[in-house]
């Protein structure tokens, strides 16, 4: 039996005979198609308003442009060259340059072997390619935004994920700066309305939930049914896996070796590390690039990581500070 992690063991303490295994998305890049069905399939459930003016941005074949109070999931679309191609590889050799065993048949000895080993990688490798990626809330194992939040509108799930109650949220804003992902916003004028004589159009909708923080449930009323989250019930590639968080984690480590054995050194996994600065995350992603190229912080960090270690230290400045009180009128009363 696997060992429990210290966010299910925290998930079990707070539910009780409640509490579930804690559940994940693996997002497998290397397998996304960009059609942008999980973002449809999110909005439609979750009934979010529609973000800007549905027109294509100039910078790629996108029109949301990333994740905020109203957009959920959002793909990246980043297009690349064959030298980008190639640096993606080489900074992904570099990254996993332990010791490795290669891959494919050993080199025969002789002359023909005096040469450095050939390039595993298939031999068609394109000149250009498109990398696309779902993107979403991370459901951080130490989560910034739980952390920060005054009021308690935001809470864990006993599925080990991260929910904003609505009702609570007072709108303050205090869980935006404290996401290191920036991917939870406040739903607000500024915002959802910039396009005011779209007023009668019909795009026209309600707009729930105004003025609170607003960001992926891990369509949390579908958890509690059995069901799974609409992104990865539509994703038609499998792009987007859904199940136990172990379950992911193993998958999205056999997915990596497998594409490595192809020759796609460019292969990595990111949120999958526990001792990472936010404790692992419930979303793992396979990327074929630097974490930056998809717009993802490469050392993320939650403010609050520290906290621990610095009250301590307060608590020992402010010992320290009152025995120097203390001694200091003890010496000055002899005198």
């Amino acid at each position: 039996m696997t060992s429990l992690t210290e966010d299910t063991r925290r998930s079990a303490e707070a539910y009780g005979e409640s509490a579930a295994s804690r559940k994940s998305f693996f997002t497998d890049t290397s397998i996304c198609i960009g059609c942008k069905a999980c973002e449809v399939a999110c909005k439609e459930w979750n009934r979010n308003p529609q973000d800007g003016s549905l027109e294509v941005l100039g910078s790629s074949y996108d029109n949301t442009g990333g994740l905020g109070a109203n957009t959920w999931r959002h793909v990246a679309f980043v297009e690349q060259n064959s030298q980008r191609i190639e640096e993606a590889r080489e900074s992904g050799r570099k990254l996993v340059n332990l010791g490795m065993p290669g891959v494919g048949p050993p080199q025969s000895s002789g002359p023909a072997a005096d040469g450095a080993k050939s390039s595993t990688a298939p031999p068609d490798t394109a000149e250009f390619r498109w990398l696309m990626s779902s993107d979403v809330c991370k459901h951080c194992t130490h989560a910034g935004c739980l952390d920060v939040c005054p009021t308690g509108a935001l809470f864990r799930t006993e599925y080990g994920t991260v929910k904003v109650q609505e009702d609570i949220c007072n709108g303050c804003g205090t869980c935006v700066a404290g996401c290191p992902f920036g991917v939870i916003e406040r739903r607000d004028e500024g915002i959802i309305r910039a396009k005011v004589d779209r007023a009668q159009s019909k795009y026209a909708q309600e707009i729930p939930n105004e003025g609170t923080a607003n960001k992926c449930t891990f369509c949390y009323d579908r958890l509690v049914d059995g069901q799974t989250p609409a992104c990865a019930q539509t994703c038609p590639t499998t792009s987007i896996k859904f199940g136990d968080h172990e379950d992911m984690v193993d998958q999205a480590r056999r997915r990596v070796a497998e594409l490595r054995e192809q020759g796609m050194t460019e292969a990595r996994l990111y949120g999958a590390n526990p001792n990472d600065g936010v404790g692992g995350t419930g979303s793992v992603f396979l990327l074929l690039d630097e974490p930056e190229v998809y717009g993802l912080p490469p050392d993320p960090r939650v403010a609050t990581k520290d906290l621990p270690r610095m009250y301590k230290r307060t608590a020992l400045a402010a010992v320290g500070m009152i025995a120097a009180v203390g001694a200091s009128f003890a010496l000055g009363g002899r005198r």
